[in-house]
């Protein structure tokens, strides 16, 4: 928790930029909520800077055929992870944010609430979650959630990363989780942040 109070008044500045640079760009809140699942499948409030129009939530089930994870073996009905490549839901401000991963910064408030960790496993959509545990994957979530992780910045290193690539990443984060695991994890997160920081888009 000292670490997130210490990154938050560290990034104050560039918080308040960010949320003028949305609130400038069109309606909507400037941060978005939504109900995730966490460590041991305990359910939250997550917060992330809007990067979408007002309402794109909406239109998810009628993009699901575009899903990045669903592959030719795997219907849309059994696919855990949803993500989508150049959504057009993402707004131009959204855009750089999702590419530096500012977008994610809120989500310290999480950590200080106790609900996440600064290093961890991406907390899960709900129906993400329902999911996984329909499958029996129950390993995942006896680590924390946390802002980044190790399949963050393996993600990083290859383009794309299948659903079963995803998966075993973050059990081996819970079999093997420890300081210096964690210390390893937030220094490649920083090299990941400033290298998309100065990227051409």
């Amino acid at each position: 928790m000292a670490m997130a109070t210490l990154f938050l008044l560290l990034a104050a500045p560039l918080l308040l930029v960010i949320a003028i640079a949305i609130k400038t760009e069109g309606k909507g809140a400037i941060i978005y909520r939504a109900r995730r699942v966490g460590a041991n499948q305990q359910i939250f409030t997550l917060y992330k800077f809007r990067t979408m129009y007002q309402g794109s939530e909406l239109l998810l089930k009628d993009m699901l055929h575009l899903n990045m994870y669903r592959t030719a073996y795997e219907l849309d009905s059994l696919a855990v992870f949803v993500k989508f490549d150049n959504d057009w839901r993402v707004t131009r401000t959204g855009r750089f944010l999702r590419r530096t991963h500012l977008d994610e910064l809120p989500q310290l408030f999480n950590v200080l609430k106790g609900e996440m960790s600064i290093i961890g496993n991406r907390p899960l959509a709900t129906y993400e979650a329902e999911k996984l545990v329909a499958r029996k994957e129950f390993k995942r979530f006896l680590a924390p959630a946390g802002i980044t992780g190790l399949w963050q910045i393996r993600q990083h290193r290859k383009e794309k990363i299948s659903a079963a690539q995803r998966i075993a990443l973050d059990n081996r984060y819970a079999a093997e989780q420890s300081f210096g695991y964690d210390c390893a994890i937030l220094l490649e997160t920083m090299f990941v942040l400033l290298v998309n920081i100065f990227k051409r888009p």
